[in-house]
């Protein structure tokens, strides 16, 4: 029991780190009056965005958790809203940061590469130590509290925990996809394709929602969507550790809560070092920065489990938690090798714009579908390695192994929309040309960390659901008293398959239209703007930023409700219908097809995007070429798959596999089946 203190005080600490970074942000100066008001905007439309959307969520929250109370108990509705308030709070620091440092990395970019880097990358780091800092209170503080209860109460209560937070990220990553994306597709195929100007320039109607859907997608919502894996993954672990040592021997139930703790330190070490070491070359010191981390987190984590003289039984868990490390590293290299602006995939993504959009489709599609082979390989070598070692417990503590380091992992994806900004912001507010190639080089190392981090999160969350997913089978054994046996020649275990290898598709299908409906309303507005605003084209009329930010907003909270609502009521439906059986085969088939999909689409996105960039570098005829147009129609094809769909897949399979074990006592019962 003395060791559960750690994981609050590591909580704590990864807190202080982040509101040390907070001060270190606020010190840096702003510039102009000119970058201070497109800095205003920005963080006004974001603002307004999750004020409105966690209005809208907050009667879901409160319906959710009645039918907890009512059905499960109040101590696990109670904790529900805990873990939403959680991630409620994270995104709203991290988005706070994001909005301060866009305006502040600008300005430093003024005095060089080596002043607006870290700004721009502390900007990030105060995302993800807030994030894996509350994370961290709160199942520490949650657990600890009611293990005066006892530990089942405990273990039930976190469940809980996960599942608001989890609910919370589903909305937030759905929602804040569609909004982004709306704007993107809007600015591109309006401003750069129809009207010829540039993508950050001030005259087109949508610029200032593209730059907010930067902040409310890829910050609040990327923060959500690892932090729900980081969670979820700690409590599945937890949950089979208390099966494997029960009430004598409960280090393995607090084991996942201490190799965390030990997580966060490493992170915190690794920001310190980017700091540090930081070149000429952001890209590298990222890079540079997140290996170290790794190193660091594994030295780190050997000497805790040697100090907690675990026996044969220490050193499998350490080897099954290194073999998730490793799987999360070989699909970060992966997603580099499939997207990074000067590696095949993409040159040859680039090359084939110039015979027109369609082979160019063709090649990013083709690209992403090779691109899941290197990551399934390694899932699967993790997968055996990890049971080899150490069992179930194993494959449950590999995923914890993965995302131990997430702290610097949301660091660097945060960083990707801040310099993306702070390029926008200089662009719009007339900088001179050798700051916006800072900003550019910032930029540019930005979009290979934000696909990097996609790829991190796909991986991440197929781990963590495949722990999710026996742990869905230790707490039907827990109820039943009998082991969770599914039959492929069952047929309720086929048909429960068949449906949840269905749901990732589907949910697809249903974002990436929601994202073509939205996208419709703005490009309607831009071109009634550029038609009806005389002087608007010319730079001597003012667009109204205003509307085309209520048009995303607006949009995005009307389309999300279907595929989030879908979500949950698809495995409860499955369960209560079919059987306990049956809504096994539904969690197996949903990852399997989730776990493709989400890998397939966000590194075709990433390719075709890259491409796009790489021609706009004044390759293959440079802007406003044949080419630049047809690799702008790919670019626009993947940007709802990278940056809605995909990504939102990790949070569905993890949604649907938290709704399966919470309600699974209810199940075993109440089947019609």
């Amino acid at each position: 029991m003395g060791f559960l203190i750690i994981a609050p005080i590591a909580g704590l600490a990864s807190i202080i780190c982040a509101l040390y970074l907070y001060y270190y942000l606020s010190k840096q100066e702003t510039g102009s009056s000119k970058m201070k008001e497109i800095a205003d905007a920005i963080k006004i439309g974001a603002n307004a965005y999750l004020r409105r959307q966690n209005m809208t969520l907050a009667v879901f929250i409160l319906i959710m958790a009645l039918v907890l109370a009512i059905s499960l108990g109040a101590h696990i509705a109670l904790a529900y809203v805990f873990g939403a308030l959680c991630t409620t709070l994270a995104s709203y620091i991290g988005m706070a940061a994001a909005v301060r440092a866009n305006v502040k990395t600008a300005n430093a970019a003024r005095k060089g590469l080596n002043e607006a880097f870290p700004t721009a990358f502390f900007g990030g780091s105060i995302m993800g130590l807030s994030i894996v800092g509350l994370a961290l209170l709160g199942l520490g503080v949650l657990y600890a509290l009611c293990t005066l209860i006892s530990i089942e109460f405990a273990l039930d209560s976190i469940l809980g925990f996960s599942f608001g937070a989890s609910a919370l990220a589903l909305f937030a990553k759905a929602g804040g996809g569609i909004y982004t994306k709306t704007a993107d597709i809007g600015a591109d195929l309006v401003g750069k394709v129809e009207m010829g100007i540039p993508e950050d320039d001030p005259r087109n109607p949508a610029v200032i929602a593209d730059n907010v859907g930067d902040n409310v997608g890829d910050v609040a919502g990327m923060g959500a969507d690892l932090v729900d894996s980081y969670i979820a993954a700690i409590m599945a672990a937890m949950v089979i550790g208390w099966g494997i040592g029960g009430a004598s021997n409960e280090i393995f139930t607090i084991l996942p809560l201490l190799i965390a703790s030990v997580g966060v330190l490493a992170s915190i070490i690794g920001i310190v070092l980017i700091k540090i070491w930081r070149k000429d070359n952001p890209g590298a010191s990222l890079n540079r920065g997140t290996f170290s981390t790794c190193f660091i987190f594994v030295g780190l984590m050997f000497l805790v489990i040697h100090y907690l003289e675990l026996g044969d039984s220490g050193l499998g868990i350490f080897y099954a938690t290194l073999s998730g490390l490793i799987a999360g590293m070989v699909i970060g290299i992966t997603t580099d090798y499939f997207t990074s602006i000067d590696r095949s995939p993409v040159l040859k993504t680039a090359e084939a714009a110039k015979t027109g959009a369609a082979i160019n489709i063709l090649s990013g599609f083709s690209y992403g579908l090779m691109s899941i082979v290197p990551p399934v390989i390694g899932i699967c070598v993790a997968i055996l390695a990890s049971w080899h070692f150490a069992g179930l417990y194993g494959v449950a503590m590999s995923a914890v192994g993965m995302l131990s380091i997430v702290g610097i992992i949301i660091s660097a994806d945060a960083y990707g929309p801040i310099v993306d900004n702070a390029k926008g912001i200089a662009e719009q507010s007339g900088l001179e040309q050798e700051v916006i190639d800072v900003a550019d080089r910032l930029d540019a190392a930005g979009n290979t960390s934000k696909a990097i981090t996609k790829g991190f999160a796909i991986g991440a969350a197929a781990l963590t659901v495949l722990a999710l997913f026996a742990m869905y089978g230790k707490i039907v054994e827990r109820v039943t008293g009998e082991a969770l046996v599914m039959e492929l020649t069952n047929p309720t275990v086929i048909t429960g398959l068949f449906i949840g290898a269905m749901m990732p598709p589907l949910l697809s299908a249903l974002l990436i239209l929601a994202v073509g409906t939205n996208a419709d309303r703005m490009i309607e507005e831009i071109r009634r703007q550029f038609r009806e605003i005389p002087g608007l084209l010319e730079g001597k009329a003012k667009p109204d930023y205003a509307k085309c930010v209520d048009i995303a907003t607006k949009g995005a909270l009307k389309e999300l409700i279907l595929p989030c609502v879908l979500a949950i009521v698809s495995p409860l439906a499955t369960g209560f219908i079919l059987g306990k059986e049956a809504l096994g085969g539904f969690l197996g088939g949903s990852i399997i097809t989730g776990v493709i999909f989400a890998l397939f689409m966000a590194n075709s996105g990433g390719a075709w995007d890259n491409a796009k960039k790489y021609i706009e570098a004044g390759k293959l005829g440079g802007k406003g070429s044949d080419a630049h147009k047809a690799a702008v129609i790919g670019d626009t094809v993947g940007d709802p798959f990278k940056d809605t769909a995909g990504p939102s897949l990790n949070t569905m399979i993890t949604v649907m596999s938290l709704v399966a074990s919470i309600f699974a006592p209810l199940i075993v019962v109440f089947a019609l089946l």
